[in-house]
């Protein structure tokens, strides 16, 4: 299975070069708009409350109003844009996964820690690894990163699903947590706005406690297939479950994981078929000078 995750002993076809690279320049734009994001909030910074990661060795409040997010906000942006249009790729990608973790640990300094954009992060981080690796190959790069950005889905799911064991165990799935879940957003939102109305799945959910426990315990499979990510045979199937599972977040708790939904729909799937297909059409999309680079598919 290591040897079709990570396949740079074989040669790498355009359409799966040109995959990757589609992935790449996702991964950027998210990256990018992330740590804007979150050097525009660093204004409302006043204290930590919960350190994490480089936080817990270094007092960040030190960075609070002083420019400094949104001045690493304009390197980083620098760095993964010369990684992503040149051959200069080790050095800025490796700086800016240490930048980003940095905005990262910055901006969440205050207590609430979602996770929507840790994949976005270690993609990031798989992409620097492997410019490092393979500093002069960029198919042996593409080949390399692109399974571990699927190595890092998988464990990634499949830890989420070993915690809520660790945490709850199998009671986890029992329907009443989702209708008690379910009846805490709804009470958020009866203070934020003064009315709630349950949607469709949320009336089901509550209506009938054999319907939450069905959805917890699908939700929880699909964490546990997680590995499956690994396998390019099974992958569209945990693909697929994986995206069934976060719309029902959204539909019952009204989590949106919208980077994570369009990260899995881009790695998931065989798209390197239709991209081989067109790059065996149009001769510039051919990857200069990467004689390891073969095939259409």
């Amino acid at each position: 299975m290591l040897d079709r995750l990570f396949p740079i002993n074989r040669p790498l076809s355009p359409g799966h070069y040109w995959h990757f690279k589609v992935v790449e320049a996702f991964l950027v734009a998210w990256a990018i708009h992330y740590i804007w994001d979150w050097g525009v909030y660093s204004a409302r910074l006043a204290d930590v409350v919960l350190p994490l990661g480089l936080a817990v060795y270094i007092d960040v409040s030190m960075f609070f109003g002083t420019g400094f997010m949104i001045f690493n906000a304009m390197l980083t942006t620098v760095l993964l844009l010369v990684a992503l249009f040149t051959r200069i790729r080790a050095v800025p990608y490796a700086i800016a996964t240490l930048l980003f973790h940095m905005q990262y640990v910055i901006r969440f300094s205050q207590g609430e820690i979602p996770h929507s954009m840790n994949m976005v992060g270690m993609g990031i981080l798989s992409l620097a690894i492997a410019a490092v690796t393979f500093r002069r190959d960029m198919a042996k790069q593409a080949a390399y990163g692109f399974g571990l950005i699927l190595f890092f889905f998988g464990l990634g799911y499949f830890t989420a699903g070993i915690s809520k064991m660790v945490a709850t165990g199998f009671s986890w799935v029992n329907g009443e947590h989702l209708q008690l879940w379910i009846a805490e957003k709804g009470i958020d939102a009866l203070s934020k706005f003064g009315y709630w109305s349950p949607n469709w799945v949320q009336s089901l959910a509550l209506d009938h406690t054999w319907i939450a426990t069905i959805i917890l315990t699908f939700g929880m499979m699909s964490e546990f297939a997680g590995p499956m990510f690994w396998s390019e045979r099974l992958r569209p199937l945990i693909a697929m479950a994986a995206i069934g599972m976060h719309i029902g977040i959204t539909l019952s708790m009204g989590i949106r994981f919208d980077a994570y939904l369009m990260q899995i729909i881009l790695i998931g799937f065989a798209w390197h078929r239709p991209i081989g297909w067109v790059v065996a059409r149009v001769g510039a999309l051919r990857v200069p000078g990467e004689p390891s680079v073969q095939g259409n598919a």
